[in-house]
């Protein structure tokens, strides 16, 4: 295997040093254009990241095609032991993707620890299991046995977000090279540096050079190159409605299927039967990452009868929230990742606020730092209004009440997003009112339960396809029907 080494300055953050160049065909490789990365904790500048120009993206498509028949070839049970070393090797590194993401793109540093890193390792031993388990699931009827067989598509395009680079990025790498597929990953720009040393980590694992490919930049120069190759089997993306819009263009002249896990707008109920101090702690939980979760119940739909009450216990739990550096361990609430991010959640308080809006609390920058927001909740609104039907993806949450079940769930299905949810009150009345609710998923008198085996997606504007256990290996794979008779097989222009 090549040597990973650098030509370029590396990026250092405290005794952490992470390469800022692409990984392309086992090798690091600089670019004579790159971008500046800086932290959203204090503003500093991190270093300059190598940006993917037309020679990065042809040599990762390149590299990734000439590596594909040699891995495609192996069997599950032969990737395996790569794969699983793969994830060895992100244990190994646990404190340094903690440090690195929580510098460079705000996340909590405690989050990491306890969930992200452990999770980034699942993404990948757990798939590289369940691709030995679906080569055992034969369809047996009375006339034949068939063997369904999930083959490898070929070059993967991987794009992932700014508010979970680490967990995305291996919880769509798993399936896709345990599937037999080789991969190119693109990171986000404003939050690269977990997915460098995810290279570094795959390189020392073993995986074969161009299996896996890492090419920085910008979508609308090194992704929109990509997603617009034709010689790409399959594009995986997680994050913006617009975004995702011209990679389906891009992708549909080439009739190249597409994953997409887009934004969300989800409804967090809370009915009259509801244990109000557990809904209100849950609820609290929805500024974590700043707001910056899809997945989150951001438009709280509160019965009538009890707002006051719920206000009242999810204010004094908001109180408690500790806003700070997210590399403290009380930290609670940490920064937003980019100024324009900053800019676009301010915008969306303030027309709510001049519309005639109301704050329950919050409302502008926090005091902590430039990045930073108050946690606040919004009320006194209209079903149409921008920030009830749009993703703010900030510390930013609604408030609406309704007086009967038939009110909730018209509310909670009243917008273009289809994601997520969250839905409490006393057990079966919950579960009633949240399988009428349209979306992919919906918690019930919890949040943020996960398994790597059901199924994870949106519907509307949230996306298209589904992740997760047997769907993400549907997506990844050439699904085949080997049919192999249990009679002698006579022809006859009569059968059908």
């Amino acid at each position: 295997m090549a040597t990973s080494t650098s030509t370029s300055t590396p990026i250092v953050i405290d005794d952490l040093s992470v390469s800022p160049d692409h990984y392309i065909g086992g090798r690091r490789v600089p670019s004579a254009s790159g971008f500046e990365l800086h932290s959203p904790i204090d503003q500093r500048l991190l270093g300059r990241v190598a940006e993917g120009l037309d020679e990065h993206v042809e040599a990762a498509i390149v590299a990734a095609q000439q590596a594909f028949p040699a891995w495609s070839a192996l069997t599950a049970a032969e990737r395996k032991p790569v794969l699983d070393r793969f994830a060895e090797e992100i244990g190994q590194r646990a404190d340094a993707f903690c440090r690195l993401e929580s510098n460079d793109a705000g996340v909590l540093l405690s989050r990491m620890r306890h969930g992200v890193v452990p999770r980034a390792m699942l993404n990948i031993s757990w798939f590289a299991q369940h691709a030995l388990d679906l080569q055992n699931r034969p369809i047996e009827t009375e006339q034949a046995r068939h063997i369904v067989r999930h083959d490898p598509a070929g070059v993967v395009v991987i794009i992932t977000p700014w508010n979970a680079p680490l967990m995305l990025s291996t919880w769509k790498l798993g399936p896709a090279l345990a599937a037999g597929n080789t991969c190119i990953l693109k990171p986000p720009e404003w939050a690269p540096l977990t997915c460098s040393l995810l290279a570094d980590a795959g390189h020392a694992a073993g995986l074969p050079p161009g299996v896996f490919n890492v090419v920085q930049g910008t979508g609308a120069k090194t992704g929109a190159k990509l997603v617009g190759d034709a010689r790409i089997a399959r594009i995986s993306f997680t994050g913006s409605v617009p975004t995702a819009k011209w990679i389906a263009q891009a992708a549909g002249a080439n009739l190249l299927p597409c994953s997409l896990e887009l934004g969300g707008k989800s409804p967090f109920i809370v009915l009259e039967d509801a244990d109000l101090d557990n809904a209100a702690a849950t609820g609290a939980l929805m500024y974590r990452n700043a707001g910056q979760v899809c997945l989150a119940g951001t438009r709280f739909l509160v019965h009538a009868n009890i707002a006051k009450q719920f206000v009242a216990a999810m204010r004094g739990h908001v109180d408690k929230l500790v806003v700070g550096d997210p590399r403290e361990e009380a930290t609670e609430v940490g920064p937003i990742v980019h100024p324009r991010q900053v800019e676009r959640v301010h915008g969306f308080v303030q027309r709510a606020v001049a519309g005639g809006a109301r704050l329950l609390w919050g409302g502008g920058p926090h005091p902590f730092g430039a990045q930073y927001f108050q946690p606040t909740m919004v009320t006194g609104l209209q079903q149409s209004d921008e920030i009830v039907q749009n993703e703010v993806f900030g510390p930013v949450l609604t408030l609406q009440t309704f007086g009967s079940d038939e009110e909730a769930i018209a509310l909670a299905n009243g917008t273009d997003y289809g994601l997520g949810g969250v839905c409490y009150g006393e057990t079966a009345h919950a579960t009633a009112v949240a399988e009428r609710v349209r979306t992919g998923f919906i918690w019930v008198n919890s949040f943020g339960i996960r398994d790597l085996a059901a199924p994870f997606g949106g519907i509307k504007r949230s996306g298209i396809g589904r992740e997760g256990g047997d769907w993400s290996f549907e997506f990844f794979c050439d699904v085949k029907d080997v049919v192999v008779p249990k009679k002698p097989f006579r022809a006859s222009f009569s059968q059908r």
